[in-house]
């Protein structure tokens, strides 16, 4: 399926999906062949499956690690928390006062994703064990890695990774 054609049968789902929603939404978008430069809001990804980028929130402190998206009761289409730490090293994620599912993708130092939970259940307090070598993870809405076909695999990058070790890094804006 051409990527015109795949990015409006996801976009048809999307619509489906949240149809009974009165909310404003801000789709993920497909950023245009050539972009480079990389943006402290945003985390682009692309693989097989395609390419999209989300809007994001950094958690990069202990306390805003710690608080996530946590008492929330929304989380706009096309938006996420990137969660960055400042070694790699084993992490683990529990859902406890989260209030919606959320897929969390968890990637190494070089931004691949290497494992995804899909569709964590709010206020679950068991342990969520992302792999014992992960530098950043991405919480999105619950249902969007399957939506899109994103996988173990699929490459990441973000202002915030480490570039020189970056499997897709920055170019200079």
């Amino acid at each position: 399926m051409g990527q015109s054609r795949r990015l409006a049968a996801v976009l048809r789902r999307l619509r489906s999906a949240f149809a009974a929603s009165s909310a404003v939404f801000v789709f993920a978008t497909i950023p245009a062949a050539g972009e480079a430069a990389c943006d402290l809001g945003v985390v682009e990804l692309r693989g097989d499956w395609g390419r999209a980028s989300f809007q994001v929130e950094v958690a990069d402190t202990e306390p805003t690690r710690k608080l996530g998206l946590m008492h929330r009761d929304h989380l706009a289409v096309g938006r996420g928390m990137l969660f960055v730490f400042e070694r790699t090293g084993p992490v683990s994620f529990w859902m406890k006062n989260t209030r919606m599912p959320l897929d969390m993708l968890f990637m190494d130092e070089s931004g691949r994703v290497v494992f995804i939970h899909e569709r964590a259940t709010p206020y679950e307090t068991r342990s969520i064990h992302g792999g014992d070598s992960i530098r950043y993870v991405l919480e999105v809405n619950g249902g969007v890695a399957e939506l899109y076909g994103i996988k173990a695999g699929t490459e990441a990058r973000h202002v915030s990774f480490e570039q020189r070790l970056a499997v897709w890094p920055c170019q200079p804006g």
